[in-house]
């Protein structure tokens, strides 16, 4: 179908994909939305941070705002720019270090909490 000359059919298949994404987002955004003010609730605070790439979504940023309005709560939410994925900054420490010759064997394990 992709590659399909026919026009209404890429079109078709194209608002599938399109339509099958927004579906997904709406749905995860819901759940994260519910079960933030779950947690909330559960624990009476009235305060979160939304961090990481995921806040740089504009769906979730703005649901999780309207949740917190109308719960009198507070979200602190960085600007979209500063909420970034962390592979960009990982790959610029390996690179410095690659550079300063520390350059590990090829049996090391990942290990999230190892210092930069």
């Amino acid at each position: 179908i992709k590659g399909s000359d026919n026009i209404e059919l890429r079109t078709l298949y194209d608002n599938m994909i399109n339509d099958i994404a927004a579906s997904f987002q709406a749905a995860v955004v819901d759940v994260l939305v519910r079960k933030t003010e779950w947690a909330i609730r559960k624990e009476r605070i009235n305060r979160i941070t939304l961090s990481g790439g995921v806040a740089a979504n504009s769906a979730l940023r703005q649901k999780m705002q309207k949740m917190a309005n109308e719960i009198e709560g507070e979200v602190y939410m960085p600007s979209v720019s500063l909420c970034t994925d962390n592979a960009a900054m990982i790959a610029a420490a390996g690179y410095h270090h690659f550079k300063a010759g520390n350059i590990a064997a090829l049996d090391l394990n990942p290990i999230a909490y190892l210092p930069l």
